[in-house]
């Protein structure tokens, strides 16, 4: 729910971050990456020029997860000014939606116009491989609450708002050229998000493939939701860590989702590296 207060706190979590930056001499980026669970590695790229705890932030959350550094990271990629979060919070940690895309809400406030955002997901189809990287193409919200509910601050974006094109399909289209130029065929499909923190039934997985589902993971519907709501243009990639439950037998577990997703840096950090200075130019 959206409290009263909740403007003032992303303005002095905006005013400290702004110090943070103009300290280093840089312009304000406009494009943002987030990275999501054993996907950090990314980061290490970056000519960086400010590093931020997130601790350091005023009100900012802490991932209190494995595989999430909760680090907030300003520098360059091929030149290109952008800010990376090393880590994010979920709904399972006990946040409240508000709290879960008060970081998305921060970083508009710095001027992001451009937001990719990576995440670690459960394949409902033997299609989509353990270890591929598919861009999302929409969502299926079942996480049961959205962060634009309660006293509607205009401010903060209108009170109601269109969905149609959450993720941007011409920024999608960049990076499905991207990886063909790489070598490789990145797919596409649907993200439905659950609230966690239990990985899913056979039962559910079979719902879930049922209403159209291709992905499903613990994140990022939240922060897409809050992205749009305040005009950002979205671009979502997930790592396929696992395959859901029923499609194997093998039982499933965090250590394995971190493993995988370190193991397809050699692929994401490189098309993050050529997509970040591609969506600058456009």
């Amino acid at each position: 729910m959206t409290k009263p207060d909740s403007l003032q706190r992303i303005r002095q979590a905006t005013h400290f971050l702004r110090e943070q930056i103009a300290m280093t001499g840089k312009p304000l980026p406009r494009i943002a990456v987030v990275l999501g669970s054993g996907l950090g590695e990314f980061a290490d790229s970056l000519e960086t020029s400010c590093v931020v705890d997130y601790t350091e932030i005023p009100h900012f959350p802490r991932p209190t997860v494995t595989g999430h550094a909760g680090r907030l990271l300003v520098g360059t990629i091929r030149g290109v000014p952008v800010i990376v979060l090393q880590g994010r919070v979920h709904a399972y940690e006990g946040y409240s939606p508000e709290e879960v895309v008060f970081p998305i809400r921060v970083l508009g406030g710095l001027g992001i116009t451009q937001l990719i955002l990576t995440n670690a997901a459960g394949s409902l189809s033997h299609q989509l491989a353990q270890g591929s990287l598919v861009a999302i193409s929409d969502h299926i919200n079942l996480t049961g609450t959205n962060p634009c509910t309660g006293v509607h601050d205009p401010q903060l974006g209108p009170q109601f708002f269109d969905m149609t094109h959450a993720y941007s399909r011409r920024l999608r289209q960049l990076a499905l050229r991207t990886a063909f130029e790489q070598g490789w065929t990145m797919q596409e499909g649907i993200y439905l998000g659950v609230s966690g923190p239990s990985f899913e039934t056979p039962a559910e997985i079979r719902f879930f493939r049922t209403i159209g589902a291709d992905l499903v993971g613990m994140s990022t519907v939240q922060e897409v939701i809050a992205a749009r709501h305040i005009g950002l243009e979205v671009l979502a990639i997930s790592c396929v860590t696992n395959l859901a439950a029923g499609l194997t037998e093998a039982e499933l577990n965090h250590a394995e989702v971190l493993e995988t997703g370190q193991q397809t840096a050699h692929r994401l950090g490189p098309l993050l590296t050529s997509l970040v200075p591609s969506i600058a130019t456009l």
